[in-house]
């Protein structure tokens, strides 16, 4: 029967979600780029994506080689990484978009080093009781760090940094870019990028890179 007689109309195919796992440490200008890329991609792609921790200090941890100046880095990346994750277990993974905006755009948008100050003004920001900046000196929350950063990082292996993105079973680092494209670009980088992972014997492309991240640099 032609359904245009009978006066219905054949339902309207919604095309679900593509589920995204975003793992980033606050402490990375490269995973602030990456992450503002996606959002831009979710304009235009239909992207569920769900924010994670990852932390930079537990994947070089014991790593004596490293420079003193990242080592001190590093000591002080587990601030931004607890306060987030008290944030999600008081508050439910909802907060930390929001928790994770706030934090990056004084550290890497107005150049400001992770204090308490800084996590009280990033709290307020995204709705969250002050009083969760306390995490940052506070071991309590460690195991918690951990345990995030193990279910992004070891699918993808430890050879890597931040970000790390989980798509369709799949996981990998980056990309790395260096500067935020528009909607459309973003798409684009989007669906190249997931194209590239679908082949499980793809593993690098790579370039020199010329520039440090310009977060408020148009891609051009």
């Amino acid at each position: 029967m032609d359904n245009s007689a009978a006066g219905t109309q054949s339902p309207e195919i919604v095309e679900s979600a593509t589920s995204v796992g975003f793992w980033y440490d606050p402490l990375c200008p490269f995973a602030w780029v990456t992450s503002r890329w996606i959002l831009q991609a979710q304009k235009v792609r239909n992207l569920d994506i769900s924010w994670h921790v990852m932390s930079l200090s537990v994947l070089n941890s014991g790593r004596d080689e490293l420079p003193d100046e990242y080592k001190e880095m590093l000591a002080r990346g587990w601030g931004p990484v607890r306060v987030c994750i008290a944030a999600q277990e008081k508050f439910g993974s909802d907060v930390s978009l929001a928790l994770y905006t706030a934090l990056g755009r004084r550290r890497h948008d107005e150049g400001r080093e992770f204090d308490r100050a800084l996590y009280e003004e990033a709290l307020q920001e995204a709705g969250l009781p002050t009083e969760l900046a306390d995490a940052a000196e506070s071991t309590d929350y460690d195991d918690a760090v951990i345990a995030s950063h193990h279910e992004g990082m070891d699918p993808v292996g430890m050879d890597v940094g931040t970000p790390v993105i989980h798509v369709g079973g799949r996981a990998f680092f980056g990309p790395v870019i260096t500067r935020i494209p528009g909607p459309v670009d973003a798409g684009r980088l989007w669906d190249g990028t997931l194209a590239l992972t679908e082949f499980p014997y793809f593993f690098e492309i790579k370039r020199t890179r010329t520039e440090s991240p310009q977060f408020d640099a148009p891609a051009q």
